[in-house]
């Protein structure tokens, strides 16, 4: 009888797959908020008067407004990230520069730590990572961090801003396409499908299971819709 060697299969792993999967995370976290910043907006208007022209600027107003701030929030949060990602590398480059030796001390026991014998990680660091490019070495084994692929605020504003835009047109055109007396039904329907569909979106790229992120997401839009509206109500009756 013949012993069957084990089929060793491998997950490919393509440079920036982390970074690609960050950004569609991202994408969908924005549109996300822009459905529900906008729903909540021309819901609670309508919730308070009936003219199409008061309810669309209104939503115009919190798209822009929050497309704006997401693209300056975005930017302000990455760039700070790059100074930082930079700043490390800097620091990393003099090190190098300064101890080469001390410096592929360091690298042999960060790789003794992940299992490796004494000599073998000090071959592996010296023979093989510090000979080859000792600055990238480095930052992969103590900072996880690639030089060439540093994170730029211009892009990641532009995608915030866009992903947030695409949200909220959904619920701002569900509004201003609808006959007056189903607006809120139909723009409430449209709301809650995509933010299911945004919920299970998620769910997949985190790995999470797609049946309680939908529920929550759900759930938790048709409570703060059905806020906004009452609030609208309310409180549009009481001023008016």
């Amino acid at each position: 009888m013949t012993e069957m060697t084990p089929r060793i299969t491998t997950e490919p792993h393509t440079p920036g797959r982390a970074g690609r999967m960050n950004w569609l995370r991202a994408g969908v976290l924005g549109a996300d908020d822009g459905i529900v910043s906008v729903a909540g907006i021309v819901v609670g208007v309508a919730g308070a008067t009936s003219s199409r022209g008061a309810i669309f600027t209104a939503g115009m107003a919190g798209l822009v407004a929050g497309a704006v701030s997401m693209a300056l929030g975005e930017y302000v949060s990455v760039s700070s990230q790059r100074d930082s990602e930079h700043a490390m590398i800097d620091l990393e480059k003099q090190e190098i520069a300064e101890s080469p030796a001390g410096e592929e001390l360091e690298l042999a026991a960060i790789y003794r730590t992940k299992g490796l014998t004494a000599t073998t990680a000090s071959t592996v660091a010296a023979a093989e990572l510090m000979a080859h490019d000792a600055l990238a070495a480095h930052l992969d084994a103590e900072l996880n961090l690639d030089p060439d692929d540093t994170a730029s605020p211009a892009q990641a504003a532009a995608a915030s801003a866009f992903a947030f835009t695409l949200g909220a047109l959904l619920p701002l055109l569900a509004m201003m396409l609808s006959p007056e007396s189903m607006r809120v039904p139909v723009t409430v329907v449209a709301v809650l499908l995509a933010l299911g569909a945004t919920g299970a979106a998620s769910a997949r790229i985190g790995g999470s299971r797609p049946r309680i992120a939908v529920l929550r997401i759900v759930l938790g839009g048709a409570a703060g819709l059905a806020f906004t509206y009452a609030v609208g109500h309310f409180f549009g009756t009481a001023i008016g």
